[in-house]
């Protein structure tokens, strides 16, 4: 389901990919989070970290009475405290994409997926 903004001009319709790619680049750059991840079956079920043009892969969007639900698969970086990532990461995007879209967003769930040592 597309998000919809009625506006004295008519409606404005947002795609679920577009939500997708602005919260993908808004949780890349916040602390603590390495990258996206996505689960791989043939390969025994582990994580996979993804490209930085395949963020979406790694986020769920899920648009409810004009509210917008994501999930997030993430892995973070070793050393850093998880709920602090994960609460700086929620607020972040909560603020930028209700910024951005216009949209009320109604639940951000994180899915730490792995553990990264970085260089």
């Amino acid at each position: 389901m597309k998000g919809t903004i009625a506006s004295k001009m008519g409606e404005i319709t947002i795609n679920p990919d577009v939500i997708a790619t602005y919260a993908g680049t808004t949780a890349v750059e916040c602390f603590g989070i390495v990258g996206m991840a996505k689960m791989s079956v043939k390969d025994g079920g582990f994580a996979r970290l993804l490209k930085r043009e395949s963020l979406t892969k790694g986020i769920s969007v899920e648009i409810e009475d004009n509210a917008i639900n994501l999930d997030f698969h993430v892995i973070v970086a070793y050393g850093v405290s998880i709920q602090a990532v994960a609460d700086n990461l929620i607020e972040n995007v909560r603020y930028k994409v209700e910024e951005f879209t216009g949209i009320e967003v109604r639940n951000v769930n994180i899915y730490v997926e792995g553990v990264r040592v970085i260089d």
